[in-house]
């Protein structure tokens, strides 16, 4: 049976040449959802997430995941019978004491949402806007910001964005009418409308949503982006409408400087008198000192006007060229735009017109324009302001102040002239850790921050933050040792660099050194830095939980024609080595193994050595 089925890349391949074309309409949508191998492709693309193993308000996880549990799934869904589960609510601590609130959604839930997720994206990835960079292929905040850097050269104002509980307050009636506008199928909208309207369970108590997307629900991304692109094409038909010019006109002074530059440089040209030429020379040389501190183009222009946009999730960045009036207008545009068509809300507190010259907030980073007077000579020698007018991404001093007091690693003593002192502290928490884990966990935390603000114009400042941490990690280990920070520097000391030594499951001698790549910013162009996502068109054939799973063979006793059921765990070195099952899975390097019914109950039983 399963050998006969379409496979899942020609199907996604099929949908995906019509997606382009946004008045293509997909009236047959539904039916995918009864190919067996769409929901492997699936389960492929999800097994790995160690969230699986944690139940849902059904009491299931991945576990046992088999054949016919996929075809019990398609049963439901073809008699539309198929209901997904209220999610199971729970609480996480945030940054500033807070929880917030996650929704474990069962694992059935999840692989058919990853499925609708694969049939959205290749239906609506293509059409998207370039300005959207949030939760997509190949895109990421160092995209976002890159196309900030690139295309909001000489802005005046900017437009910080930010949607009030954008997540939490989708609607799901304007949702599904702009899911209709593409796709026909009403058994898939419908199956759409029961993901929104699930709900949750808190303290074993059913609420409903009213609106919003799915918590923790694998179609919410994508569900987001479809709904936002309404405003991304708003701003698009905005942006037509407000430029205006080809060009800056030339600034006035700027350009009578430039007639007598040129008048100039031609006497002297001309010229073949010492004296003279000497005396012109001079004129030339205060005519362009002159002109450095004039603009080329006028920027009070009122013919040059331009507006600039992107996209990250539910925060957005707009760039104006014109008046703080311009501004405003723009401002309450989109906020008009949102509240009528999108029944959203700007957020009053984090929705800001900021000066291009001061500093505007977006994804962590501090964004200006450089007003520099700084000047470089072209190829032809002429002076020219090459840093004016260009964006600068900067890393914010605050952040990197909450981010080591986020992981305790850092205490601020205020001097006698009220200027904070950052001092370097000891993790308790870490200390009943080994050596390896402690090392690790640094290095993880200073490697993850530098990756971040690897393309600020200022990344060299996060050497005090690898600074901070690396004497945290120094008094972390002397607390662990009882020892002076002294005696820790020296234990941990190897060369020039530190590092901890181990032993590796085959029980050789390793050395893992601490942090030591350095804090030097990487340009746009050597940065791949892009969110990973699964890329549904780089597979081909069936994949390898697909064949282990049809080859209807006990990868432990061995028994064929059975039934089988794949046995997950959490994470590979959880596994003791003391069964054959656990030595098997080690010695294979596989956080799953296919097994018989047989099998899988005794083990679950405690029976299976």
């Amino acid at each position: 049976m399963w050998d006969t089925l379409r496979s899942p890349i020609k199907l996604l391949s099929s949908l995906q040449t019509h997606s382009s074309d946004k008045s293509y309409t997909y009236d047959r949508l539904y039916r995918n959802l009864y190919n067996p191998s769409l929901f492997m492709l699936a389960y492929q693309n999800i097994y790995a997430s160690p969230g699986n193993m944690t139940k849902g308000s059904d009491g299931n996880t991945i576990d046992a995941m088999s054949l016919n549990r996929i075809e019990g799934i398609i049963a439901r869904l073809k008699d539309e019978s198929y209901q997904p589960k209220p999610s199971r609510r729970t609480y996480i601590p945030k940054k500033n004491g807070k929880k917030r609130p996650l929704g474990i959604p069962s694992f059935d839930d999840k692989l058919v949402q990853e499925c609708v997720r694969l049939l959205l994206e290749v239906i609506y990835e293509s059409s998207f806007a370039k300005t959207s960079h949030g939760f997509r292929p190949n895109h990421s905040c160092h995209t976002a910001l890159s196309q900030v850097q690139v295309n909001f050269t000489g802005v005046k104002w900017f437009v910080e964005g930010d949607i009030k509980g954008f997540f939490d307050n989708i609607d799901h009636d304007v949702m599904i009418h702009i899911l209709a506008e593409r796709i026909k199928d009403e058994r898939f909208l419908r199956l759409i409308r029961k993901f929104l309207k699930a709900g949750y369970l808190e303290d074993w108590v059913y609420h409903n949503t009213y609106s919003g997307t799915p918590q923790g629900g694998i179609i919410s991304p994508i569900l987001a982006n479809i709904y936002l692109d309404k405003l991304d094409c708003f701003v698009e038909k905005l942006k037509a409408e407000f430029d205006l010019g080809a060009q800056r006109a030339i600034h006035p002074v700027s350009y009578k400087l430039a007639m007598k530059h040129g008048t100039l440089a031609k006497k002297l040209r001309n010229s073949n008198s010492e004296e003279e030429r000497k005396i012109l020379a001079e004129q030339l040389r205060a005519i362009e000192k002159e002109r450095i501190h004039i603009p080329h183009a006028d920027p009070f222009d009122e013919g040059f006007k331009r507006i600039q946009y992107v996209r990250y999730a539910d925060d957005f960045l707009v760039g104006v060229i014109g008046s703080k009036e311009d501004a405003k207008e723009i401002k309450e545009r989109i906020h008009a735009f949102l509240a009528d068509t999108l029944k959203l809300e700007l957020s009053d507190e984090k929705t800001l017109i900021t000066h291009s010259a001061k500093r505007a907030h977006f994804l962590g980073y501090n964004i200006y324009v450089r007003r520099s007077k700084a000047t470089k000579r072209n190829c032809k020698g002429y002076l020219r302001r090459n840093l004016s007018g260009t964006v600068c991404l900067e890393l914010p001093s605050e952040v990197m102040r909450k981010k080591l007091m986020e992981y305790r690693a850092m205490d601020i003593k205020t001097t006698v002239y009220r200027k904070e002192n950052w001092v370097a502290k000891a993790r308790y928490a870490l200390v009943d850790n080994d050596d390896l884990e402690i090392l690790s966990q640094y290095n993880s935390e200073i490697r993850g921050f530098r990756n971040y603000y690897r393309i600020a114009n200022n990344a060299s400042h996060a050497s005090s933050f690898g600074y901070i941490m690396q004497y945290s990690m120094f008094k972390t280990f002397a607390a662990k040792y009882r020892i002076s920070m002294k005696d820790a520097i020296r234990k941990l000391r190897i060369g020039k660099n530190f590092g901890v030594h181990y032993l590796d499951k085959n029980g050789k001698t390793k050395t893992r050194m601490f942090y030591a790549d350095g804090f030097a910013r990487k340009s746009m162009q050597k940065t791949a830095g892009v969110d990973t996502l699964p890329n549904t068109v780089i597979y081909s054939g069936r994949t390898k939980l697909m064949d282990r799973l049809a080859a209807r063979k006990c990868e432990l006793c061995g028994k064929c024609g059975c039934d089988l059921e794949m046995h997950h765990v959490r994470k590979l070195k959880d596994l003791k080595g003391k069964s054959q099952w656990e030595r098997l899975m080690i010695t294979k390097n596989r956080k799953t193994i296919a097994l018989c019914v047989d099998c899988h109950q005794k083990l679950h039983g405690g029976k299976l050595n």
